[in-house]
Protein backbone atom coordinates (compact mmCIF):
# COMPACT_ATOMS: atom_id res chain seq x y z
CA UNK A 1 0.00 0.00 0.00
CA UNK A 2 2.90 2.43 0.86
CA UNK A 3 4.50 1.48 -2.86
CA UNK A 4 0.82 2.48 -4.22
CA UNK A 5 0.68 5.70 -2.52
CA UNK A 6 4.30 6.53 -3.38
CA UNK A 7 3.35 5.91 -6.57
CA UNK A 8 0.20 8.21 -7.09
CA UNK A 9 2.07 11.25 -5.53
CA UNK A 10 4.88 10.86 -7.49
CA UNK A 11 2.60 10.97 -10.59
CA UNK A 12 0.54 13.33 -8.86
CA UNK A 13 4.06 15.88 -8.97
CA UNK A 14 5.01 15.22 -12.39
CA UNK A 15 0.82 16.38 -12.95
CA UNK A 16 1.45 19.63 -11.54
CA UNK A 17 4.03 20.45 -13.30
CA UNK A 18 2.36 23.67 -14.81
CA UNK A 19 3.10 26.30 -17.49
CA UNK A 20 4.65 23.68 -19.90
CA UNK A 21 6.00 25.33 -23.14
CA UNK A 22 4.12 24.85 -26.15
CA UNK A 23 5.29 24.25 -30.07
CA UNK A 24 4.74 28.14 -30.61
CA UNK A 25 8.33 28.89 -28.76
CA UNK A 26 10.51 26.92 -31.77
CA UNK A 27 9.26 29.75 -34.43
CA UNK A 28 11.46 31.86 -35.42
CA UNK A 29 12.13 35.39 -34.29
CA UNK A 30 13.60 38.03 -36.09
CA UNK A 31 14.79 40.09 -33.28
CA UNK A 32 18.10 40.38 -31.47
CA UNK A 33 19.42 42.32 -28.17
CA UNK A 34 22.92 43.26 -26.80
CA UNK A 35 24.97 40.35 -24.98
CA UNK A 36 22.77 37.11 -25.80
CA UNK A 37 24.48 34.41 -26.57
CA UNK A 38 24.20 32.68 -30.10
CA UNK A 39 23.47 28.65 -29.77
CA UNK A 40 23.57 26.46 -33.00
CA UNK A 41 21.81 23.30 -32.34
CA UNK A 42 20.75 20.19 -34.54
CA UNK A 43 18.56 17.60 -34.09
CA UNK A 44 17.76 14.19 -35.62
CA UNK A 45 14.06 12.82 -34.74
CA UNK A 46 12.20 10.04 -35.15
CA UNK A 47 9.66 11.89 -34.35
CA UNK A 48 7.24 13.03 -37.78
CA UNK A 49 7.28 16.46 -38.72
CA UNK A 50 4.93 18.91 -38.19
CA UNK A 51 2.27 19.91 -40.50
CA UNK A 52 2.88 23.84 -39.42
CA UNK A 53 6.43 23.86 -40.32
CA UNK A 54 7.29 26.32 -38.15
CA UNK A 55 6.55 23.78 -34.85
CA UNK A 56 8.75 21.36 -35.64
CA UNK A 57 7.63 17.58 -34.86
CA UNK A 58 4.85 15.68 -33.43
CA UNK A 59 4.70 12.79 -31.04
CA UNK A 60 4.09 10.13 -34.03
CA UNK A 61 6.71 8.19 -34.84
CA UNK A 62 8.80 8.76 -38.18
CA UNK A 63 9.44 5.51 -40.35
CA UNK A 64 12.63 7.90 -41.40
CA UNK A 65 14.58 9.99 -39.02
CA UNK A 66 14.07 13.97 -39.85
CA UNK A 67 16.95 16.62 -39.46
CA UNK A 68 16.86 20.41 -38.49
CA UNK A 69 18.46 22.92 -37.30
CA UNK A 70 18.04 25.62 -34.95
CA UNK A 71 19.68 29.46 -33.45
CA UNK A 72 18.63 29.61 -30.10
CA UNK A 73 19.68 33.27 -28.36
CA UNK A 74 20.19 32.80 -24.66
CA UNK A 75 19.29 36.14 -22.98
CA UNK A 76 22.04 37.61 -20.67
CA UNK A 77 20.53 37.59 -17.33
CA UNK A 78 20.09 33.64 -17.69
CA UNK A 79 20.79 31.64 -14.54
CA UNK A 80 22.92 28.36 -14.62
CA UNK A 81 21.23 25.34 -14.52
CA UNK A 82 17.63 26.93 -16.05
CA UNK A 83 15.61 27.37 -19.09
CA UNK A 84 14.07 30.95 -19.32
CA UNK A 85 10.70 30.24 -20.89
CA UNK A 86 8.92 33.09 -23.17
CA UNK A 87 5.24 33.63 -21.15
CA UNK A 88 4.13 35.57 -23.78
CA UNK A 89 5.53 37.17 -26.72
CA UNK A 90 9.71 36.55 -26.67
CA UNK A 91 11.61 38.62 -25.44
CA UNK A 92 15.52 38.06 -26.43
CA UNK A 93 16.44 40.29 -23.04
CA UNK A 94 14.59 38.01 -20.98
CA UNK A 95 13.63 34.48 -22.56
CA UNK A 96 15.22 31.83 -24.29
CA UNK A 97 14.27 32.75 -28.23
CA UNK A 98 14.33 30.72 -32.00
CA UNK A 99 16.17 33.32 -33.97
CA UNK A 100 16.71 30.53 -36.99
CA UNK A 101 15.02 27.35 -37.42
CA UNK A 102 15.81 25.04 -40.59
CA UNK A 103 14.90 21.66 -42.11
CA UNK A 104 17.71 19.38 -43.63
CA UNK A 105 17.95 16.94 -45.80
CA UNK A 106 20.56 13.72 -43.85
CA UNK A 107 23.10 14.78 -46.41
CA UNK A 108 23.50 18.53 -45.65
CA UNK A 109 22.40 17.30 -41.68
CA UNK A 110 25.82 15.14 -41.93
CA UNK A 111 28.37 16.85 -44.21
CA UNK A 112 27.13 20.13 -41.47
CA UNK A 113 28.39 17.98 -38.36
CA UNK A 114 31.36 16.69 -40.35
CA UNK A 115 32.76 19.89 -41.09
CA UNK A 116 32.26 21.20 -37.22
CA UNK A 117 33.88 17.84 -36.35
CA UNK A 118 37.24 18.14 -38.68
CA UNK A 119 37.36 22.08 -37.48
CA UNK A 120 38.01 20.96 -34.10
CA UNK A 121 35.09 21.20 -32.22
CA UNK A 122 33.02 18.99 -30.20
CA UNK A 123 29.50 17.34 -30.59
CA UNK A 124 27.06 17.11 -27.43
CA UNK A 125 24.69 14.65 -28.33
CA UNK A 126 21.79 14.78 -25.70
CA UNK A 127 19.10 11.69 -26.09
CA UNK A 128 16.33 13.33 -23.71
CA UNK A 129 14.00 10.66 -21.39
CA UNK A 130 10.15 10.06 -20.80
CA UNK A 131 7.64 12.66 -20.74
CA UNK A 132 9.64 15.19 -22.90
CA UNK A 133 8.50 17.41 -25.75
CA UNK A 134 10.91 18.53 -28.76
CA UNK A 135 10.62 21.80 -27.74
CA UNK A 136 12.00 20.88 -24.48
CA UNK A 137 14.39 18.82 -25.53
CA UNK A 138 16.34 21.07 -27.80
CA UNK A 139 15.98 24.26 -25.13
CA UNK A 140 17.56 21.82 -22.42
CA UNK A 141 20.57 21.21 -24.47
CA UNK A 142 21.19 24.49 -25.66
CA UNK A 143 20.82 25.45 -21.92
CA UNK A 144 23.59 23.15 -20.99
CA UNK A 145 26.23 24.14 -24.41
CA UNK A 146 25.66 27.92 -23.12
CA UNK A 147 26.44 27.18 -19.70
CA UNK A 148 29.60 24.71 -20.17
CA UNK A 149 30.84 27.13 -22.92
CA UNK A 150 31.15 24.57 -25.20
CA UNK A 151 33.98 24.61 -28.46
CA UNK A 152 31.36 22.94 -30.14
CA UNK A 153 27.86 22.53 -30.97
CA UNK A 154 25.00 20.33 -29.46
CA UNK A 155 23.35 17.40 -31.24
CA UNK A 156 19.51 16.51 -29.98
CA UNK A 157 18.32 12.72 -30.73
CA UNK A 158 14.71 13.85 -29.97
CA UNK A 159 12.47 10.65 -29.97
CA UNK A 160 8.70 10.88 -30.08
CA UNK A 161 7.84 10.83 -26.24
CA UNK A 162 4.23 11.21 -25.90
CA UNK A 163 5.04 14.22 -23.09
CA UNK A 164 2.03 12.80 -20.43
CA UNK A 165 2.88 11.67 -17.83
CA UNK A 166 0.18 8.82 -18.51
CA UNK A 167 2.51 7.93 -21.79
CA UNK A 168 5.20 5.96 -19.63
CA UNK A 169 4.64 2.63 -21.60
CA UNK A 170 4.00 4.58 -25.40
CA UNK A 171 6.98 5.90 -24.53
CA UNK A 172 9.24 2.83 -23.55
CA UNK A 173 8.13 1.46 -27.00
CA UNK A 174 8.81 4.42 -29.24
CA UNK A 175 12.55 4.56 -27.35
CA UNK A 176 12.55 0.86 -28.62
CA UNK A 177 11.30 2.00 -31.82
CA UNK A 178 14.20 4.09 -32.34
CA UNK A 179 17.05 2.40 -31.48
CA UNK A 180 18.17 1.32 -34.86
CA UNK A 181 17.74 5.40 -35.79
CA UNK A 182 20.05 6.34 -33.43
CA UNK A 183 22.78 3.30 -33.77
CA UNK A 184 22.49 4.21 -37.63
CA UNK A 185 23.21 8.25 -36.89
CA UNK A 186 25.91 7.19 -34.44
CA UNK A 187 28.02 5.31 -37.57
CA UNK A 188 27.38 7.94 -39.55
CA UNK A 189 28.81 10.59 -37.57
CA UNK A 190 31.83 8.90 -36.10
CA UNK A 191 32.99 8.44 -40.08
CA UNK A 192 33.62 11.99 -40.14
CA UNK A 193 35.08 12.64 -36.78
CA UNK A 194 38.85 12.05 -35.03
CA UNK A 195 38.64 9.76 -31.44
CA UNK A 196 36.83 10.55 -28.67
CA UNK A 197 35.42 13.86 -30.31
CA UNK A 198 31.61 13.28 -29.57
CA UNK A 199 30.08 13.05 -26.15
CA UNK A 200 26.77 11.04 -25.55
CA UNK A 201 24.56 12.31 -23.06
CA UNK A 202 21.43 10.27 -22.05
CA UNK A 203 18.90 11.28 -20.04
CA UNK A 204 16.60 8.74 -17.81
CA UNK A 205 14.46 6.52 -20.79
CA UNK A 206 17.03 8.02 -22.65
CA UNK A 207 19.63 6.14 -21.18
CA UNK A 208 18.42 2.94 -21.56
CA UNK A 209 17.89 3.97 -25.46
CA UNK A 210 21.85 4.55 -25.59
CA UNK A 211 21.93 1.63 -24.29
CA UNK A 212 20.44 -0.36 -26.27
CA UNK A 213 22.24 1.74 -29.19
CA UNK A 214 25.30 1.00 -27.95
CA UNK A 215 24.83 -2.64 -27.34
CA UNK A 216 23.39 -3.24 -31.07
CA UNK A 217 26.87 -1.19 -32.24
CA UNK A 218 29.36 -3.78 -30.15
CA UNK A 219 27.13 -7.09 -31.68
CA UNK A 220 27.52 -5.35 -35.23
CA UNK A 221 31.25 -5.64 -34.80
CA UNK A 222 31.68 -1.23 -34.86
CA UNK A 223 34.15 -0.96 -32.05
CA UNK A 224 35.32 1.51 -34.48
CA UNK A 225 32.07 3.48 -33.87
CA UNK A 226 31.84 3.31 -29.97
CA UNK A 227 35.76 4.02 -29.67
CA UNK A 228 34.97 7.36 -30.90
CA UNK A 229 32.36 7.92 -27.55
CA UNK A 230 32.69 9.47 -24.54
CA UNK A 231 28.85 7.84 -22.53
CA UNK A 232 27.51 10.01 -19.83
CA UNK A 233 24.48 8.62 -18.71
CA UNK A 234 22.16 10.85 -16.21
CA UNK A 235 19.67 9.61 -13.44
CA UNK A 236 19.27 6.44 -16.17
CA UNK A 237 16.05 5.03 -16.24
CA UNK A 238 17.30 1.21 -16.75
CA UNK A 239 16.15 -1.45 -14.90
CA UNK A 240 19.43 -2.82 -12.44
CA UNK A 241 19.31 -6.72 -14.15
CA UNK A 242 18.57 -4.57 -17.73
CA UNK A 243 22.05 -2.73 -17.25
CA UNK A 244 24.18 -5.85 -16.05
CA UNK A 245 23.47 -7.75 -19.36
CA UNK A 246 23.49 -4.56 -21.31
CA UNK A 247 27.36 -4.26 -19.59
CA UNK A 248 28.12 -7.76 -20.42
CA UNK A 249 27.72 -7.10 -24.15
CA UNK A 250 29.08 -3.34 -24.61
CA UNK A 251 31.87 -3.70 -22.03
CA UNK A 252 34.53 -1.81 -20.65
CA UNK A 253 34.51 1.92 -22.35
CA UNK A 254 37.37 4.10 -22.42
CA UNK A 255 37.23 6.56 -20.66
CA UNK A 256 34.98 4.64 -18.69
CA UNK A 257 31.01 4.86 -19.00
CA UNK A 258 29.61 7.49 -16.54
CA UNK A 259 26.71 7.06 -14.42
CA UNK A 260 25.06 10.28 -12.46
CA UNK A 261 22.81 8.88 -9.63
CA UNK A 262 21.30 10.36 -6.41
CA UNK A 263 19.30 7.80 -5.00
CA UNK A 264 16.35 10.42 -3.27
CA UNK A 265 15.45 10.37 -7.28
CA UNK A 266 11.62 10.24 -6.93
CA UNK A 267 11.06 9.65 -10.43
CA UNK A 268 12.85 6.81 -10.51
CA UNK A 269 10.99 5.65 -7.39
CA UNK A 270 7.93 5.53 -9.26
CA UNK A 271 9.62 3.58 -12.29
CA UNK A 272 10.88 1.12 -10.07
CA UNK A 273 7.07 0.95 -8.56
CA UNK A 274 6.20 0.87 -12.36
CA UNK A 275 8.87 -2.36 -12.83
CA UNK A 276 7.90 -4.71 -9.94
CA UNK A 277 10.00 -2.35 -7.17
CA UNK A 278 13.62 -3.57 -8.84
CA UNK A 279 16.18 -0.49 -8.49
CA UNK A 280 16.88 1.95 -11.43
CA UNK A 281 20.73 2.46 -11.95
CA UNK A 282 19.91 6.01 -11.55
CA UNK A 283 18.87 5.71 -8.09
CA UNK A 284 22.05 3.53 -6.62
CA UNK A 285 23.61 3.76 -3.64
CA UNK A 286 27.39 4.52 -3.85
CA UNK A 287 28.06 3.82 -0.43
CA UNK A 288 26.71 0.63 -0.88
CA UNK A 289 29.33 -2.50 -0.77
CA UNK A 290 28.38 -3.76 -3.42
CA UNK A 291 27.79 -1.16 -5.87
CA UNK A 292 31.18 -0.24 -5.25
CA UNK A 293 32.80 -3.96 -6.32
CA UNK A 294 29.93 -3.79 -9.24
CA UNK A 295 31.61 -0.37 -10.45
CA UNK A 296 35.26 -1.89 -10.28
CA UNK A 297 34.10 -5.42 -11.78
CA UNK A 298 32.27 -3.94 -15.00
CA UNK A 299 34.48 -0.80 -15.35
CA UNK A 300 31.76 1.53 -14.69
CA UNK A 301 31.94 5.40 -12.58
CA UNK A 302 29.43 6.16 -10.65
CA UNK A 303 28.64 9.71 -9.83
CA UNK A 304 26.61 10.64 -7.10
CA UNK A 305 25.71 14.22 -7.77
CA UNK A 306 22.54 14.19 -4.61
CA UNK A 307 24.23 17.61 -3.62
CA UNK A 308 23.37 19.49 -6.62
CA UNK A 309 20.37 21.48 -6.39
CA UNK A 310 17.37 20.31 -8.48
CA UNK A 311 15.00 22.70 -9.97
CA UNK A 312 12.64 20.29 -10.13
CA UNK A 313 9.97 18.72 -7.09
CA UNK A 314 11.07 15.09 -8.41
CA UNK A 315 15.13 15.61 -7.73
CA UNK A 316 15.53 13.88 -11.49
CA UNK A 317 16.94 17.01 -13.38
CA UNK A 318 20.13 17.44 -11.42
CA UNK A 319 21.95 16.77 -14.59
CA UNK A 320 21.26 20.33 -15.82
CA UNK A 321 23.41 22.17 -13.15
CA UNK A 322 26.64 20.16 -13.57
CA UNK A 323 27.30 22.20 -17.10
CA UNK A 324 28.40 24.98 -15.90
CA UNK A 325 31.05 23.15 -14.07
CA UNK A 326 32.75 21.31 -17.43
CA UNK A 327 35.74 23.82 -17.14
CA UNK A 328 36.37 22.23 -13.81
CA UNK A 329 35.44 18.93 -14.28
CA UNK A 330 37.81 18.71 -17.64
CA UNK A 331 40.77 19.98 -15.57
CA UNK A 332 40.11 17.46 -13.07
CA UNK A 333 40.11 14.61 -16.03
CA UNK A 334 43.36 15.71 -16.69
CA UNK A 335 44.64 15.26 -13.40
CA UNK A 336 43.42 11.81 -13.69
CA UNK A 337 41.53 10.78 -10.67
CA UNK A 338 37.60 10.70 -12.20
CA UNK A 339 39.13 8.68 -15.40
CA UNK A 340 38.96 5.74 -13.45
CA UNK A 341 36.08 3.33 -12.63
CA UNK A 342 34.50 3.26 -9.18
CA UNK A 343 31.96 5.25 -6.84
CA UNK A 344 32.52 8.65 -6.41
CA UNK A 345 30.62 11.40 -4.58
CA UNK A 346 30.27 14.80 -6.34
CA UNK A 347 31.42 17.88 -4.24
CA UNK A 348 29.70 20.14 -5.33
CA UNK A 349 30.67 23.59 -2.67
CA UNK A 350 34.05 22.63 -2.09
CA UNK A 351 36.79 21.79 -4.36
CA UNK A 352 35.41 21.98 -7.40
CA UNK A 353 38.48 23.41 -9.42
CA UNK A 354 41.05 21.41 -7.36
CA UNK A 355 38.99 18.17 -7.20
CA UNK A 356 35.53 18.28 -8.41
CA UNK A 357 35.25 15.04 -7.28
CA UNK A 358 35.75 14.32 -3.77
CA UNK A 359 36.16 10.34 -2.86
CA UNK A 360 34.28 9.91 -0.08
CA UNK A 361 35.65 7.92 2.83
CA UNK A 362 35.31 3.86 1.41
CA UNK A 363 33.31 4.85 -1.41
CA UNK A 364 35.58 5.43 -4.20
CA UNK A 365 37.78 2.33 -5.33
CA UNK A 366 38.05 -0.40 -2.60
CA UNK A 367 41.36 -2.02 -2.87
Amino acid sequence: MRLILSLFLTLGLLSSCAGRPGADVLEAVNTRARDTKIVTAFVASTREKNKDAKKGFTTERAMEPNYASFDISIPPTHKSGKIEWASSKPDPNRDFVVTRADMLTKTRFNADLGDIARSGKQIALFVHGYNYSYQEALFRAAQMAADANMNGVPLVFSWPSQATVAGYVADKESATFSRDALASMLIDLTRQTPKKSVVVFGHSMGGWLVMEALRQLRLQGRNDVIAKLQVVLAAPDIDADVFRKQIEVVGRLNPPLTVLVSKDDRALKASSILGADITRIGALDVTDRQVQEAALKEGVQFVDISNLEASDPLNHDRYAALASMVPQLEASRRGGDINSAGAFVFDAIGATVSSPFRLASQVVNPQ
